[in-house]
């Protein structure tokens, strides 16, 4: 497992999850910081360029390390730290080939952290090659750390009387790739002891379906969808006989509906690809607006085959197939 961080609240809040989930599957934790030396021009007449010394930003990163090394101390697990000089987001997405589980911090307001964890390592769930979980720092109190951003405290003032139940909430669509994403949520459930709730938003229709003539009847349509998520619930708990498994059924948006599952839930998890509901090309608009607003941790599950997919079809009709 790696986590990111960079001596901010966000990443700190990024450490402690990941030291929490290192625990809970038994692994050992990479903590790792990155930095590049910035070059800039000289204001002399020569023209030439000058460079910032090395000693002094690797010292105060080793700081860093030494500082996240301290907080983890008393998890049981085995842990090292590296400083590593390049690209942050290129440094994770290299540790990413090798990683069982890469965690970096959101920013509360939307977007990743700024140092480390900057504009273009919003590429990172996208791109990564083993699961990502972005932790924003509005989850901060779950995590008994605190926050000194004013609009964070806001927020989290704001939704201090909903609780946060023992819940792993996951978004399909209908997808190989959703059912992959449900069968690692499952498996995160089962870790954490929670019990797992599978969520599908019906959008109203628009755009190119505009035209139909009659009104189509949502009622068959969610009794129908309902059939499947249950077919689905029986495949999967041939899997993991001992998972508590439910199904929630919305009308809506399917980002505002994973938003607001993630202010109770202890984890959001969502597939990188899908139909456009809760996947899109290599991160989809779904994904992507879940990960910027979501009120609690996103894991994100990357497309790949998985042999327990290939009797899906044994128990009933399947979500998405015509």
């Amino acid at each position: 497992m790696v986590v990111g961080v960079d001596g901010s609240e966000h990443g700190q809040c990024a450490l402690i999850w990941a030291a929490k989930e290192a625990q809970r599957r038994n692994k050992p934790l990479h903590i790792v910081t990155a930095y590049s030396i910035p070059i800039f021009a000289a204001s002399g007449l020569d023209g030439g360029y000058a460079t910032i010394d090395d000693g002094v930003i690797r010292d105060g990163a080793e700081a860093i390390l030494k500082q996240a090394l301290a907080k983890v101390a008393e998890y049981n697990i085995d842990v090292d730290a590296t400083v590593e000089n390049g690209d942050a987001s290129g440094v994770l997405l290299e540790l990413s080939e090798e990683a069982e589980l890469l965690v970096v911090g959101t920013r509360g307001r939307g977007g990743f952290v700024g140092r480390l964890l900057g504009s273009v390592s919003s590429a990172l769930p996208a791109h990564a090659k083993c699961i990502t979980v972005t932790v924003p720092l509005r989850c901060a109190p779950r995590l008994g750390e605190t926050t000194e951003d004013r609009h964070v405290q806001a927020e989290i003032r704001k939704d201090q009387d909903i609780a946060v139940a023992n819940r792993v909430v996951v978004g399909v669509d209908g997808s190989e790739q959703a059912r992959v994403a449900v069968l690692e949520a499952a498996a995160q459930a089962e870790r954490m002891g929670a019990e797992l709730q599978i969520v599908c938003a019906v959008p109203q229709y628009s755009g190119t379906l505009a035209w139909v003539p009659a009104a189509l009847d949502r009622e068959a349509i969610f009794k129908d969808i309902q059939t499947q998520l249950d077919a689905g619930i029986a495949w999967l708990k041939s899997h993991f006989p001992n998972l508590i498994a439910s199904t929630l059924l919305k009308d809506g948006s399917p980002v505002e509906v994973m938003v607001e599952a993630s202010r109770e839930a202890e984890l959001v998890v969502l597939g990188t690809r899908g139909r456009g509901g809760f996947a899109g090309m290599m991160l989809g608009s779904t994904s992507d607006g879940v990960l910027h607003h979501s009120k609690g941790p996103v894991m994100v599950v990357p497309d790949r085959e998985d042999p327990r997919l290939a009797d899906r079809s044994n128990f009933g009709p399947m979500l998405g197939t015509v």
